[in-house]
């Protein structure tokens, strides 16, 4: 949830609010409303606009390849998996609801490590399925995957959601915590479920669970476009797999949901992915800088890896009027709900040394009125 409990009641589930909402909302101009809950670029890659200008094949009036064939053939080379063990959907999102839709029966099962990407929620009991909702190892231990707990409910399972750099607190799981995930998965055999990776934040850690497709033929490892590569509105999204078990994903795949745009454009940066990587490289340095200035501001912020940090802000009322705070000087911030175990936290994108500097200036003046 991005806004407060006193937004209308359709802005209070997940979905963002507009910006014009938030203008009209808290009185603040929109050309000067800063997100900082989305965990995107702050810039397009130059080289679209010149792309978008370029002729397309095929031309637009006509259906896209229903293959995708030129974007999977670009994301199995990123990738390094074969072409037929890629799946394209429009987005992330539709990637992850091919997958529950697939492999999760109505009145079935799915893990769900909490807190983490709430889609895995929505999309689980979309199908009628049970949410069995493992909460995470606590702050101190940085939000670790409790191993022993999932591994003792993947039995009758369907599906486990995992989600590495985890959204929201940002920390990359342990690589030997998913494998023993995966072997005990495994060892069910064909009663064991499907196992999720989610990637969507990759590109900041470079490390991946692709090369074990082989080994673990029930796992699918999940990426998007919409991050380090800065094209979320050509809502573009993965998945990699062995070939048996995409030909089942295939089954619940929509013909045409990528147009012939965002798959070219999709294609084109896969095949050259310098921009994402060096704007990956990039956050660090500001991602201390910001971590830092929160901190001394009097909002800790937890280790991330991501273009993304989660901050301790205090009680659930001091976070409600920080929150309200940052909004009437038009910044906007993730925020979680009454029933969140985040709740008294708030989530910030990495954005620009000047779009941060404001961020920080807010939270400061925020914390000296409360007299902290």
């Amino acid at each position: 949830m991005t806004t407060p409990s006193d937004a209308p009641a359709s802005q209070v589930y997940s979905w963002e609010p507009s910006n014009s909402w938030i203008a009209a909302r808290y009185g603040c101009d929109p050309a000067s409303i800063l997100r900082f809950d989305l965990n995107t670029s702050t810039t397009t890659p130059g080289w679209v606009a010149d792309a978008l200008r370029a002729t397309f094949d095929p031309p637009l009036h006509e259906y896209p390849d229903s293959l995708y064939a030129e974007l999977a053939e670009a994301a199995a080379a990123y990738t390094g998996a074969g072409r037929y063990e890629i799946l394209v959907g429009a987005g992330m999102d539709e990637v992850l609801d091919i997958i529950a839709k697939t492999f999760i029966r109505p009145g079935g099962r799915a893990i769900v490590p909490i807190p983490t990407y709430s889609m895995y929620g929505v999309l689980t009991g979309q199908r009628s399925a049970t949410i069995d909702a493992i909460p995470r190892r606590p702050a101190a231990e940085g939000f670790a995957l409790d191993v022993d707990a999932i591994c003792a409910r993947l039995e009758g399972a369907d599906l486990v959601w995992l989600c590495s750099p985890n959204n929201p607190t940002g920390a990359a799981e342990d690589p030997a915590a998913i494998v023993r995930i995966l072997d005990a998965a495994a060892a069910l055999g064909s009663a064991g479920p499907v196992v999720v990776v989610d990637e969507a934040y990759h590109e900041f850690i470079r490390s991946s669970f692709v090369p074990q497709r082989e080994r673990y033929p029930h796992l699918i490892v999940t990426r998007t476009l919409s991050k380090a590569f800065a094209l979320p509105g050509m809502r573009v999204g993965y998945a990699v797999a062995v070939r048996p078990t995409i030909e089942r994903m295939e089954r619940n795949r929509p013909p045409g949901s990528v147009t012939t745009v965002s798959a070219a454009l999709a294609a084109r940066a896969l095949r050259e992915p310098a921009y994402a990587l060096a704007t990956a490289a990039a956050i660090p340095a500001e991602r201390a800088w910001l971590g830092e200035a929160l901190g001394a501001a009097g909002w800790p912020v937890y280790p991330s890896v991501t273009n993304f940090i989660l901050a301790r802000v205090g009680s659930p009322e001091r976070t409600e009027a920080a929150t309200l705070a940052l909004l009437r000087a038009g910044i906007v911030s993730r925020t979680f709900g009454p029933a969140h175990p985040l709740r008294g936290h708030l989530r910030f994108t990495v954005r620009t040394r000047p779009d941060n500097e404001r961020l920080v200036a807010v939270a400061r003046a925020f914390m000296e009125e409360q007299g902290a």
